[in-house]
This record gives structure tokens, C-alpha cells and sequence, in this order.
């Protein structure tokens, strides 16, 4: 399992890998908070529930990392992990975090949003991956 931030002109591309859909989809969130700052930071205080459904696993993808990004827009925190499973179309997890603390984990820009750009879930070499540019 793992997760990386990868080069784009203008914005962040964010990859999650993993043994399974979801594990690939846990850590592009990772990375999706290493986008704002140290994922490590951030402390795992309070449980966000997030529930997605699409069929297209691309889609289903697009749709995950937006309602994150909701979600640390209007209860203003980062999120140190998240634990998912995925159904067929249904997505159903929950996110740990804590309120954005300014003066320790100094955010570094605000994520608007996932976006199409170098969208791609499937398989590479044995293992799930799932990438995509996401606007800041």
C-alpha cells in the first residue's frame, strides 16, 4: 500500500495504491491531506461518516474524494485516515480527524476539488490504483 503526490502544471496530482479497490481509494485520501499538510499531523479525534454510491468505479472515485473535500471544507478539519468498503456502486466509511489547528499543521493551500484530469482506476502490475489532479 502506499500513496504519492505527482507533478501537474497548475494544480496536485494525487495516487493512492493498495491490495484491493478500497485500500487503493484509503490511501489516494492520504495523500489527498498531504496535498494541505503532513498527513502524520493530524490527530484521528473525530469520526466523519462519508457514503458515495456510482457505478462507474471512476466515478465512484471522483465522487469520494469531493464529498472529503466537502466535508474539510465546511467542518474545517484535515483527516488523518479513512476506512472504507466498497459494494458494487456503494461506498460507505468513515474519516478520522481534528479541526485545522493553523499554527501546527500550517496548511499550505485549500483543495477545491477532483477533477478528471489523469483520471484512472484499475490495475497496474497486481495492484489497485487510483489517481487523479485535483484543483487548488
Amino acid at each position: 500500500m502506499g500513496w504519492e503526490l505527482f507533478y501537474h502544471e497548475a494544480d496536485e496530482g494525487i495516487r493512492g495504491e493498495g491490495k484491493t479497490l478500497s485500500e487503493a481509494f484509503e490511501q489516494a485520501a492520504i495523500a489527498l491531506t498531504a496535498v494541505v499538510t503532513e498527513p502524520d499531523l493530524v490527530i484521528p479525534r473525530i469520526p466523519v461518516p462519508i457514503e458515495v454510491s456510482d457505478d462507474d468505479p471512476e466515478l465512484l472515485f471522483l465522487a469520494f474524494l469531493n464529498a472529503i473535500i466537502f466535508e474539510m471544507a465546511v467542518r474545517r478539519m484535515l483527516f488523518h485516515h479513512i476506512n472504507i468498503t466498497i459494494d458494487g456502486p456503494e461506498l460507505r466509511g468513515t474519516a478520522y480527524g481534528e479541526l485545522v489547528d493553523i499554527d501546527r499543521h500550517q496548511p499550505a493551500v485549500e483543495v477545491k476539488g477532483a477533477t478528471a484530469t489523469e483520471l484512472f482506476v484499475g490495475q497496474k502490475s497486481g495492484r489497485w490504483r487510483a489517481q487523479c489532479v485535483v484543483d487548488v
